[in-house]
């Protein structure tokens, strides 16, 4: 027995930390003094799992290679998982991987049994930009929170979009496009329209003026296509395939990485969307999905402390509806102190010490593992790629002692399938008739544009009424009196006004004010 797998060597008590009796998942082996100990193997337990994770690492350390590890094992334990493709390079996770000397070297350097093997996907696009089944979400599931985020407003225009969706909901205002906001919008701000709000405070018309605005460039940007119907239902996300293995949701974002603050937000919607909607079933044998939050720090950038406070909420008690949240970026500094907290599963890529606040985040991310039996400082300038420091949570709870590894390899293809095979995949789901072709339904513009339309006819034929009794009257005999006229334009606009009409004609549909979430998401359940 080597000094280096002596149990009661610093190596052999690290390795003793990793030896679980249940299912987990192979990350690696354990690398010492500069060799790498493929007999000492490092895991997780699968039951771990919905604890939540962070993957952090510069560019090129093999950040995209981990996640397409955990997520093939994910999957061949019968465990859901969803990945956002920011770069394009996750579809090869589809089909099989190619052997060559590097794969080989590396199985064979932490005893690896290397197979190629694809597993079971599914592609989707942001409302159909790019290849794959479009996710689309309504603009009143999505909530005023989460549409403040992405149309970049302040705290008090968060406020008054906050107040708009209450309106919309209370009133039966279906928003489901963009068009339908601003069609409220528009509306609360005119003659007719501003009665509505009084009593609770009113909308200026320069916050509406900021918010209408806000949307124009938003969908100059391409954004409405993310709005709209059929609705994407998350729960598709949790299905297996038929053999029993986890399907792989892979949301291909190269078409909008150029729109980081909505593809994050949107990635947030879709969490928030599955905490509405799922069961509380506290710790179970594997999870019931693994979500994996690429590019995590576009999604904090910016962000109100309330946004902030909702993401914290979420994360932790998502975990008790067997969802488990993997942030992956760049370094821990990146991720707020008290999502970071929630993160008890770590896998930390190498770090660069160019400049000083390269440095800095350096030491930052050293003080926020546990004690380590290695110079972290140094050995995270020197891991080579697919090398990475790992400390999970046992399966008592408890963190598992700091671990450097040299990582597994993807079974599956380590880059992109071709356009074509891409295009196949995605025509040949049996969710793509469910989603491809959008749905333009009745909603809040045009029932507001028919009201406004009703109410421009009727005022017309107002006028022209009172036009031809002025007529008569001069035409009538001096001794008879005038008839009387007919009822004025505004005892007839307010008759039929919009404002009255809208909350007759509407509100029966829903009768009652929408119950929204921590971040002010709701669905209109299936």
């Amino acid at each position: 027995m080597s000094e280096s797998t002596d149990p009661a060597s610093p190596a052999g008590q690290i390795a003793a930390g990793y030896a679980f009796t249940g299912p987990a998942l192979d990350l690696g082996a354990l690398l010492w003094d500069g060799n790498c100990l493929p007999e000492l193997q490092i895991r997780i337990p699968l039951s771990m799992l919905n604890r939540h994770g962070l993957v952090a690492g510069a560019t090129g350390t093999g950040k995209t290679k981990t996640l397409q590890l955990i997520a093939e094992q994910l999957s061949a334990n019968g465990v859901p998982v969803f990945l956002a493709d920011i770069k394009g390079d996750v579809s090869g996770i589809s089909v099989p991987g190619a052997s060559n000397d590097r794969i080989e070297e590396r199985a064979k350097d932490v005893a690896q049994e290397w197979r190629a093997t694809g597993h079971p996907s599914e592609f989707y696009s942001l409302g159909g930009i790019g290849p794959g089944i479009p996710l689309r979400a309504t603009v009143t599931s999505f909530g005023p929170v989460l549409m403040s985020k992405v149309l970049q407003l302040n705290q008090t225009q968060e406020q008054s979009l906050g107040l708009i969706f209450h309106y919309a909901d209370t009133k039966g205002l279906e928003l489901i496009d963009l068009k339908d906001l601003r069609a409220v919008v528009a509306f609360l701000v005119s003659d007719q329209g501003k009665p509505e709000l009084k009593g609770i405070g009113g909308l200026s018309t320069v916050t509406a003026g900021v918010i209408l605005r806000a949307l124009t460039a938003f969908e100059q940007q391409g954004a409405a296509e993310f709005f709209g119907e059929p609705e994407f239902d998350t729960g598709e996300f949790l299905r297996t395939a038929a053999d029993g293995r986890g399907l792989v949701s892979v949301l291909e974002l190269p078409a909008v990485q150029d729109k980081p603050q909505l593809f994050s937000t949107f990635l947030m919607w879709l969490l928030a969307d599955l905490y509405g909607d799922l069961p509380e079933v506290g710790d179970l044998e594997k999870p019931k999905l693994v979500f994996f939050f690429d590019e995590a720090h576009l999604l904090f950038n910016g962000a109100s402390k309330a946004f902030l406070d909702s993401i914290t909420q979420t994360v932790r008690l998502i975990r008790s509806k067997g969802i488990g949240v993997f942030f992956v970026t760049q370094t821990p500094k990146d991720v707020p102190a008290d999502v970071l907290a929630q993160l008890g599963n770590r896998v930390q890529h190498a770090l660069r010490a160019f400049t000083p606040d390269d440095a800095k985040a350096l030491k930052a991310t050293v003080k926020t593992f546990p004690n380590s039996a290695y110079d972290l400082e140094e050995l995270l300038t020197q891991l080579g790629t697919g090398e990475a420091v790992i400390t999970v949570l046992s399966e008592t709870g408890a963190p598992t002692p700091v671990a450097a590894t040299r990582l597994r390899a993807p079974q599956s293809l380590m880059g992109p399938i071709d356009a074509a095979a891409l295009d196949q995949a995605v025509k040949s789901s049996l969710l793509h008739s469910r989603y491809a072709e959008p749905i333009d339904r009745e909603s809040a513009y045009e029932k507001i544009s028919a009201e406004q339309a009703a109410a421009e006819a009727q005022a017309e034929a107002a006028a022209a009424a009172a036009e031809e009794a002025k007529a008569a009257k001069t035409a009538a005999a001096a001794a008879r009196s005038a008839p009387k006229p007919d009822p004025s334009l505004a005892e007839q606009v307010v008759g039929s006004g919009l404002f009255r009409s809208l909350a007759r004609s509407i509100g029966t549909q829903l009768g009652r004010e929408i119950s929204r979430s921590l971040f002010g998401t709701a669905r209109r359940r299936r």
